[in-house]
């Protein structure tokens, strides 16, 4: 038994907002919703995922597991034979907040796409393709949306904004309150024990404009937000959660993996022969290629969408380019990395040109973290990468990847196989650190309360003591007991677990996923996407 008294659950999911931002502007009053959820509940740091990316820490939160369980490492999982193809909801392997705490309403969540048949709502989040069959849950709930919220997007993509930055904050703005216009609707007519509510927004701006005063007017909306979040929590008696998958930070140059890995002798670059030879002496590339079509008005979506796979794969085969998938020489590889961080050794048992036999996997791996965590930018001599040894991360799946690469402060780590190691950042400004944001409030929580050293997976035990549920047998986070009023378990006594089942994926969205794999697959394989 607990101590707590709360049934509901609210969970407000604010991608990318970073602990020490938003501790600095809560208490000097700036940001006035957020400064009383400080206040009257719980505050902390809440430790994001390695590497600190979206695909990972999103589930992580949402199920209380590490990917080595839940399945999911990144945007895209890679095949035997080098290839990609398109993580969804469908390889979600352990069970969600959602399929635990009925009715519910999830909106917006992240790696949600195509939908689950859950008991209740569900709007899917980043990475849906379109607003189409698998985007919603019941599917009649799309064409609710559509005409209530006509100007409801998925997302944006900022790079399309570098030359106008004005445009982009007012789209932001818009993207923003049509979300907001969405979370109020389903808070207003639906039902619900668990209501799970994601906003990304301010990941997108702060990928692109790294500035105080536009950061904060964002955050000023948000605590509006907030604010809203506060009242619908307080008229069902549920605990308001606030949550952030990770933080933020400035960025000042890319780190590619692959260059390094050559440059070491792990990795063998394509030659240029065949077809490859006089295009490559002729100044063609990838790049080249593809900044033409884009004068032309032709985009990779308009390639992917009129050629068949086969014609897009052999031209991206044939012409050179920077490519991790197709400018790599793998059967004289010996360590290559993918989606941007993962380190894979390329074991003969795992891949289909593997060159390191099983009983050498080991040794490669520990030259490999090595060398790189020894590598030094010329022109400052920091050190620029963090290595982490796959095995200890992800101990339960021995599909996961071998090592981890973190871009170390200012450095964000690419897969680029480029000519120098170092590029500069360019338009991207800032990207992820891992410090997010954990914020309780409510009946059951101890004003003024911090939690201890809280992680992305605790949220998921925590939220489930709180409402007098059983953790789920697998958890790997645990409950923030700290936070809570009164009378709570003694923690020597075990605490409830119980192992749970996941909704079905409803069979309709199933060819829409494919669909979407296919053209995710092809846009890498054109360089569009590294």
């Amino acid at each position: 038994m607990t101590g707590t008294t709360s049934e509901k659950a609210f969970i407000l999911g604010i991608d990318g907002v970073p602990w020490n931002l938003l501790r600095e502007w809560s208490e000097a009053g700036e940001l006035p919703n957020f400064q009383r959820l400080f206040e009257e509940g719980a505050a902390g740091a809440l430790e994001s995922t390695v590497p600190p990316t979206t695909p990972l820490a999103w589930p992580s939160i949402a199920t209380g597991k590490w990917a080595d369980k839940h399945g999911i490492y990144g945007f895209h999982a890679l095949e035997s034979n080098y290839t990609h193809s398109m993580y969804t909801g469908d390889d979600r392997k352990q069970p969600a907040l959602w399929d635990i705490l009925s009715p519910a309403v999830v909106g917006n969540v992240p790696m949600t796409y195509p939908t689950d048949e859950i008991d209740g709502t569900m709007i899917s989040g980043m990475m849906s393709p379109d607003i189409d069959e698998g985007f919603t849950h019941p599917p009649e709930l799309r064409s609710t949306i559509q005409k209530k919220i006509p100007e409801y997007r998925i997302g944006l993509d900022w790079y399309e904004y570098a030359d106008d930055h004005d445009d982009f904050i007012s789209d932001i703005d818009g993207l923003l309150a049509a979300r907001r216009e969405l979370m109020n609707l389903l808070a207003s007519e639906r039902d619900w024990r668990l209501f799970f509510f994601v906003y990304t927004a301010p990941d997108r701006l702060q990928h692109l404009i790294w500035d105080r005063t536009v950061i904060l007017d964002h955050y000023r909306k948000l605590d509006d937000v907030v604010g809203e979040a506060m009242s619908y929590a307080e008229d069902e008696d549920a605990t308001l959660y606030v949550v952030s998958d990770h933080g933020f930070g400035p960025i000042s140059k890319f780190v590619h993996l692959n260059t390094l890995l050559a440059e070491q002798g792990f990795l063998t670059r394509k030659n240029n022969d065949g077809a490859r030879g006089p295009l490559a002496k002729a100044g063609v590339t990838k790049t080249t290629v593809l900044d033409a079509l884009d004068r032309l008005g032709i985009t990779p979506d308009t390639l992917v969408r009129h050629l068949p796979k086969s014609v897009i794969d052999g031209v991206a085969e044939q012409i050179p380019g920077e490519h991790g998938l197709y400018d790599v020489d793998f059967e004289e590889t010996v360590a290559f990395a993918h989606d941007p961080s993962q380190i894979f050794v390329n074991d003969v048992e795992r891949f289909e040109d593997g060159t390191v036999p099983q009983a050498e996997v080991e040794t490669v791996k520990q030259d490999v973290m090595s060398a790189l965590s020894q590598v030094t930018d010329p022109e400052t001599g920091k050190r620029v990468l963090d290595l982490h040894d796959g095995s200890e991360l992800f101990p339960n799946d021995p599909s996961a990847p071998d090592l981890v690469a973190v871009g170390r402060g200012e450095y964000e780590e690419k897969t680029k196989i480029s000519d120098e190691a170092f590029a500069p950042a360019g338009t991207k400004a800032a990207s992820h650190r891992s410090e997010g944001v954990f914020l309780a409030w409510g009946q059951d929580v101890t004003p003024g309360s911090s939690p201890r050293d809280a992680s992305v997976v605790d949220v998921v035990p925590t939220v489930l003591y709180d409402v007098g549920e059983p953790i789920p047998k697998a958890a790997d986070g645990r409950i923030l007991e700290e936070i809570f009023a009164g009378e709570t378990s003694d923690t020597t006594e075990p605490v409830g677990k119980k192992s749970y089942e996941i909704a079905a994926t409803d069979s309709a969205s199933e060819t829409s996923d494919e669909e979407f794999d296919e053209v995710e697959d092809r846009l890498r394989g054109l360089g569009y996407l590294e």
